[in-house]
């Protein structure tokens, strides 16, 4: 271990204790405080802040997340980012409500309690967690999952509200050579155990808003999004919430019947499934469905989407349409909130 420094972020006035062998932004999830985050690993620039005061050193990290200049002017990536002084860091993007009720980041022991195919390439996988793991999260949050026999990890987010009965449930698609998701096929079955830790992200639900809620998911980018939808129902949410929810063919979309139950329990809520591929014959019969790109369908049905808040979550190249699209229609910025997806080896989720 390395000598201990006091950082504190500005401007919301939080101070925490960093080692010097530890990343800032790893201090700040030791200690429960939830800074905006996406890879951890220098690849995006959802955690850039700029150094105030103090000697700030940091790993290797990609230029495209901090171009040569920011850091020259002093921009950093707290995922990187060691200190060895004290140190002072301006946020330039934060959620104050989110940092305040950020939750510890453990490590946890779990064995597989279950897996279940929901499509041909999507499962259900439920992990019970040790008795003694001291886990908690907050609905939309993700966690990594160590993968079996390496000092490798993958993160999956969370599809239930509460870990209170003891189990994490994912929607995780599989790629074929995937280095976790090709273990759903056989190699990983009930009473495996996976270690996790977590929790991370900050793809909450803003409960401070009543604005329209416009949700936008594929794949498995499901499961952070049932989450959120879960807890309305939970907590009788009454906010008015559209789902929009991009597959290719009928034989993608899954977990219907729990769309058809959150709609009985959230009068206000409306589930649109899209097929971006030839739809069938009859297609949507009496429900609501549509054709086309998801990103497609939504600039079609949303008139007034900038008094929207906006949650999307799925593969980089949906994330990718969505967020300049939704700038030319008007949205500000601080009403959309996104996961976006990564996909590492032969493509994983």
């Amino acid at each position: 271990m390395g000598d201990k420094h006091k950082i504190r972020f500005e401007p919301v006035g939080i101070d925490i204790e960093a080692d010097e062998d530890e990343t800032i932004l790893d201090a700040a999830f030791r200690q429960g405080v939830m800074l905006m985050h996406g890879c951890k690993e220098g690849q995006c620039s959802a955690c850039k802040s700029f150094l105030l005061e103090g000697d700030l050193q940091m790993d290797r990290y990609s230029t495209f997340a901090l171009a040569d200049y920011e850091s020259e002017e002093g921009f950093v990536l707290l995922c990187r980012g060691h200190a060895y002084s004290d140190v002072e860091i301006e946020l330039t993007n934060y959620d104050e409500d989110m940092i305040r009720s950020g939750l510890p980041v453990v490590t946890a022991g779990t064995t597989v309690d279950s897996i279940t195919e929901l499509t041909h390439d999507i499962s259900l996988v439920r992990l019970k967690v040790d008795e003694d793991a001291g886990i908690r999260f907050h609905p939309g949050q993700y966690v990594d999952i160590k993968i079996p026999g390496t000092d490798e990890h993958r993160s999956f987010s969370m599809a239930n509200v509460t870990v209170a009965d003891g189990i994490l449930e994912f929607i995780i698609k599989r790629y074929p050579g995937g280095k976790f998701s090709a273990l759903l096929e056989g190699s990983l079955s009930a009473g495996d155990p996976l270690e996790v830790t977590g929790p991370y992200g900050t793809f909450t639900l803003r409960v401070s808003s009543d604005r329209r809620l416009v949700f936008v998911g594929g794949g498995a980018g499901m499961s952070p999004i049932l989450a959120l939808l879960r807890q309305m129902a939970e907590s009788g949410n009454e906010r008015e919430v559209v789902y929009y929810y991009g597959a290719r063919t009928e034989r993608d979309l899954f977990h219907l019947d729990e769309m058809a139950e959150l709609a009985r329990q959230l009068p206000k809520f409306r589930f649109v499934p899209c097929l971006s591929d030839t739809a069938p014959e009859g297609w949507p019969g009496d429900g609501e469905g549509e054709t086309g790109l998801v990103t497609q369908v939504l600039e079609r049905r949303e008139d007034d989407i900038a008094e929207c808040d906006v949650y999307l979550c799925g593969p980089p190249p949906m994330i990718d349409a969505a967020l300049p699209l939704l700038e030319s229609l008007g949205v500000p910025s601080d009403q959309v909130f996104y996961d976006k997806f990564t996909i590492t080896a032969a493509a994983e989720d």
